[in-house]
C-alpha cells in the first residue's frame, strides 16, 4: 500500500492515521505532530526518507508566494532538508487550486444565506487561492495579516496594502522564530479571544483553523467558517459558539478534515509521479476524483 505522511510541528493531540481510496488505489495517510519540536520533525523527515511515497509538511510552510515574489520561512523550511528521495509539499499547491473553488462552492450551496457578503481572512497572502476566490465572488474583504500574524489590531482592506506589507515586512518577518507568528505545539490548544469586532463584522471567517480558533470569541452566532484541518473538538467548539455552517476544502475522513499538505501528499502518492504535482495536474485530479469541499450545518 502506498503511504503519505504529514510531519507537523503542531500538537500531537491532533494525530490521525486512516486509509483513503484515490484513483481506485488505497493510500495510507498519517499525520504525526511533534509538539513544536523542530529538531524532532527534521529527524522524522530524515529517518523516513525513501520509505514513504510522499511527505506533507504540516504546521509550517516553506514560505509564501505573493505579488510575484517568494518569501521563504527561513526558520522552519529547513526541517524538510533531510528528505532527498521522497517529495515534500506544504499544501500550497492545493491552497492555490482547491481553495480557489471554495467561494464559488459556497455561493452555489448557501449563497442566499450569506448577507452581507463580507469575509474576514486570517492570512490572505498565505491562502491567496481562497482570497482570490472570494474577491472574484465580489465579497468585501478584511485581510488579517497584522492581527493574526503579529498581534497588531489593524485590518487591511486593499490588495495594495497587502503588497506594501509584503514588500516592507516579509523579508524581516520570515526570519523571525516561526512560533512568534504561528501557534505551534501546545499553543495550538490555547485560546486567546481577540479582534471580536472584526469576527462579528464578517459573515464568513476564512483561513487557517488554528488562527481562527485561537482568537475567536465565545459567540459567533450565524457565522460561516471556511477552513481545514478540523477535528471533532473543533466542530463542537464552533457549534457551541453558534456557528451556522463549517465549510472545509477537503472532505471529512473518519471524523476530521486533513490539511492541504496531507492531501496534496496523498495525491502525489496516488499519482506515482514521485514529484510535486503542477497546478494543472492537481486541478485534473480534483476533477477526476470529483474532490469537492464539504459543508456541515451545525445550528
Amino acid at each position: 500500500m502506498k503511504r503519505a505522511v504529514s510531519v507537523s510541528i503542531g500538537s500531537s493531540k491532533r494525530n490521525k492515521a486512516v486509509t483513503v481510496k484515490l484513483n481506485g488505489e488505497e493510500i495510507s495517510i498519517e499525520r504525526i505532530g511533534t509538539d513544536g519540536d523542530l529538531k524532532k520533525a527534521a529527524q522524522l523527515f530524515t529517518e523516513m526518507d525513501g520509505t514513504v511515497d510522499a511527505f506533507g509538511m504540516g504546521g509550517g510552510d516553506f514560505g509564501t508566494e505573493f505579488a510575484g515574489k517568494f518569501f521563504r520561512y527561513h526558520n522552519v523550511a529547513w526541517i524538510a532538508d533531510g528528505a532527498v528521495k521522497t517529495p515534500v509539499v506544504d499544501g500550497s499547491g492545493l491552497r492555490n487550486t482547491l481553495e480557489y473553488r471554495l467561494a464559488a462552492f459556497i455561493e452555489k450551496e448557501i449563497g442566499d444565506y450569506i448577507n452581507p457578503k463580507r469575509v474576514l481572512l486570517t492570512a490572505a497572502s498565505d491562502r491567496w487561492g481562497m482570497t482570490k476566490g472570494f474577491m472574484d465572488a465580489d465579497y468585501e474583504c478584511i485581510f488579517g495579516e497584522l492581527m493574526f500574524g503579529i498581534g497588531i489590531p489593524i485590518p487591511l482592506r486593499k490588495v495594495s496594502q497587502l503588497k506594501l506589507l509584503a514588500s516592507a515586512l516579509y523579508p524581516i518577518v520570515m526570519r523571525l522564530p516561526f512560533s512568534w507568528i504561528y501557534p505551534t505545539g501546545d499553543k495550538q490548544t490555547v485560546r486567546e479571544p481577540k479582534f471580536e469586532k472584526y469576527y462579528q463584522w464578517a459573515s464568513v471567517i476564512g483561513g487557517d483553523n488554528n488562527y481562527i480558533v485561537r482568537h475567536m470569541p465565545d459567540k459567533l452566532e450565524g457565522k460561516v467558517i471556511v477552513t481545514n484541518t478540523t477535528t471533532e473538538e473543533d466542530m463542537q467548539l464552533f457549534k457551541d459558539a453558534g456557528v451556522k455552517y463549517v465549510v472545509t476544502g477537503t472532505p471529512a475522513i473518519d471524523g476530521r478534515s486533513f490539511g492541504t499538505n496531507m492531501m496534496e501528499a496523498a495525491f502525489i502518492a496516488a499519482s506515482g509521479k514521485n514529484r510535486k504535482l503542477t497546478n494543472d495536474e492537481l486541478n485534473e485530479m480534483l476533477d477526476t476524483l470529483d474532490f469537492k469541499p464539504q459543508i456541515r450545518e451545525l445550528n
